[in-house]
């Protein structure tokens, strides 16, 4: 897929990193490690502009994922978003993270329903998933707001820095996308 490049709305653009996005996609993991630490396991494994620079790397690499994605705010980068397909499933798992200073404004949810519309719209995918820690009240807000549906929870599903967490699965299918945009839209 081309680079990525969307303006949701409020400042907001999510637009595919670039090598030279390494600097800043470091700061902003730095600045914010006690609020990304109980949630993502890459943050105590990110130690330098060079490990996020592999990581954009990686992704400009993928054949198939669409992850190392951005979300500026205002023009400064503010978190990531990505999707990672699941060819033989016909299937996307979403995954975001923003710094504490921009929640609460609905980003996320904006960024997510474009990539929704993308993965139903141009990747003919038949199902989204996306899975939150149970005790992550921010990401399964998300969920509802996309009109995912709760499929249950993997006990220990997610790996992060002190354990493990259990893991609540989201779904939504394609129809199901499709009749919540037009009602959205009516």
């Amino acid at each position: 897929m081309n680079q990525l490049y969307q303006d949701i709305g409020d400042g907001v653009v999510v637009r595919s990193y670039t090598l030279d996005d390494a600097p800043a996609l470091y700061d902003l993991i730095d600045g914010n490690r006690d609020h990304l630490r109980p949630w993502m396991i890459w943050e105590k494994t990110t130690k330098s502009v060079d490990d996020t620079r592999m990581f954009i790397q990686s992704c400009l690499d993928a054949p198939v994922d669409i992850e190392g994605n951005g979300i500026w705010v205002d023009g400064a980068l503010g978190g990531g978003i990505g999707l990672s397909i699941d060819t033989l499933s016909n299937s996307g798992e979403i995954g975001y993270w923003l710094a504490k200073l921009h929640e609460g404004r609905g980003i996320v949810t904006r960024a997510c329903e474009w990539f929704f519309d993308i993965a139903f719209d141009e990747l003919r995918l038949h199902r989204m998933e996306l899975q939150a820690a149970s005790g992550n009240v921010r990401s399964r807000a998300v969920a509802g707001r996309l009109g995912m549906y709760e499929e249950g929870v993997a006990r220990d599903g997610i790996r992060v820095a002190d354990g493990y967490l259990d893991s609540v699965q989201y779904g939504i299918l394609e129809d199901e996308w499709r009749a919540r945009r037009h009602a959205r839209e009516a």
